[in-house]
């Protein structure tokens, strides 16, 4: 079988050890950003090294739609845009993409009609997005939607501008649409942040693309006010997509738990993406992990310790995090996780319940969770990945260090952010049995 295209359950063989070197992964958030403010541009762009993930392919999919033309070129795609003008009338699928779609439905308020459709009912059809939709109204858009969730309708074209609040409590991804939008408007956007913000690294990063892409702004250094002028233009010639940290948590983690030294190229040290934060937070527990350049060295196999910190800083580091909880002495706790409830699952709640299925002491409140520490586990159990990319890599690195092999129900949604995960831990030793599953 094939694993790149195919549907398939893994079983993950216990590591005695990894080592070697392979490059990271190019950043899926960045990859968005990237590609959506060069479509947004009416020259080309030249986007090098975007990610190959499901959540990327669906978003140029969406782009190709509203008119973009996109061609392969050395190791990127060259991005023809369609500036602030998207095809009107347009019924986009933006698979299971939280992010892809909360961008597109902003932009789509540049256009006189679009729907948003999903076929992943379960998952993204239920995250919300009603702050998005109140935001927009705000701004003159009519929407149509069934308790702000997928499907949705939106009716522009005719949007000035203005003021607008959205909260940032659930999501720092629907200021960061509205962000996208503002520069296009013709009297800009004065974007009000209320609430609790989520994800300020996240926030950061878009703030990064526009400036990239020539966009003028000023913004609060609490990020509470953001204000675009209008009528701006988006325009790089070139950009190119950096490593991507929350997928290289997790292979930072297998190489912190499992004996060996992995080398871990294209990644910076200075990077904005909040993941970043998983070097710092490995140290504290007892890994010993190096920077020279854009390599990190990890050498595994350190004794761990228990640590407390805000999750919110790396939300989509939590779940590879676990996997050094899981053996390090003592309980962990990430705090402030909240939105963690609002992903591909119930990424509280569903790994505390997969976490004890191995023997683990999970325990759980509305915005923690708390992993308690065992020197090893027994392994030779399945459990189910409730596909969520980011919960299948976390059993992935229990998999790599417990005693005998354990089974992961569903391990092809890994594709979404990760589709070469796999491939990169057997180029460093580990070893995994691929099971297809039959077409329902």
């Amino acid at each position: 079988m094939n694993p790149m295209t195919e549907a398939f359950d893994v079983t993950v063989m216990p590591a005695r050890e990894l080592r070697g070197e392979i490059t990271a992964q190019p950043s899926k958030n960045y990859t968005t950003r990237f590609l959506l403010a060069a479509a947004l541009s009416s020259r080309d762009t030249l986007v090098r090294r975007p990610a190959t993930s499901e959540d990327s392919l669906a978003l140029q999919r969406c782009l190709q739609q509203w008119g973009a033309l996109l061609t392969p070129e050395d190791d990127g795609l060259r991005v023809r845009g369609f500036g602030a003008s998207p095809k009107s009338g347009e019924l986009l699928d933006p698979g299971n993409a939280g992010a892809v779609v909360r961008f597109l439905i902003a932009i789509s308020a540049l256009a006189r009609e679009t729907r948003f459709e999903t076929a992943f009912t379960d998952s993204l059809g239920k995250r919300p997005q009603g702050d998005l939709l109140d935001a927009l109204r705000q701004l003159g858009a009519d929407l149509k939607s069934e308790g702000g969730r997928l499907p949705v309708t939106v009716r522009g074209g005719q949007l000035r501008g203005g003021q607008a609040e959205v909260s940032a409590e659930r999501s720092s991804q629907f200021a960061s649409a509205l962000l996208f939008l503002g520069p296009l408007l013709p009297e800009g956007l004065d974007l009000h942040l209320t609430g609790h913000l989520k994800s300020h690294a996240a926030l950061r990063q878009t703030l990064a693309t526009l400036r990239t892409f020539g966009i003028e702004f000023e913004a609060s250094e609490d990020l509470r006010r953001v204000q675009l002028p209008g009528g701006q233009r988006y325009e790089s010639s070139e950009v190119t997509v950096p490593g991507d940290y929350p997928g290289s948590s997790a292979i930072l983690v297998a190489g912190t738990i499992v004996p060996g030294e992995i080398r871990l190229r294209g990644l910076q040290a200075d990077d904005l993406q909040g993941e970043r934060e998983t070097v710092d937070v490995l140290r504290e527990m007892g890994a010993t992990l190096s920077f020279s350049g854009d390599v990190v060295t990890v050498h595994g196999g350190s004794p761990l310790s228990a640590v407390t910190r805000d999750g919110d800083r790396f939300t989509d580091a939590v779940q590879a995090l676990c996997g050094a909880a899981a053996f390090a002495r003592g309980t962990s706790t990430w705090e402030n996780v909240y939105t963690l409830r609002l992903k591909e699952c119930d990424r509280i709640s569903d790994t505390r319940r997969e976490l004890q299925k191995l023997g683990l002491e999970v325990s759980e409140t509305q915005d923690s969770l708390s992993v308690t520490g065992r020197e090893s586990l027994p392994g030779g159990v399945t459990v189910d990945g409730h596909g969520d990319h980011r919960m299948i890599m976390l059993l992935t690195l229990i998999g790599l260090h417990a005693q005998a092999p354990i089974t992961i129900i569903g391990a092809h949604h890994i594709r979404k952010s990760y589709p070469d995960f796999f491939r990169h831990l057997e180029a460093l030793g580990a070893r995994f049995e691929y099971h297809a599953l039959s077409p329902a």
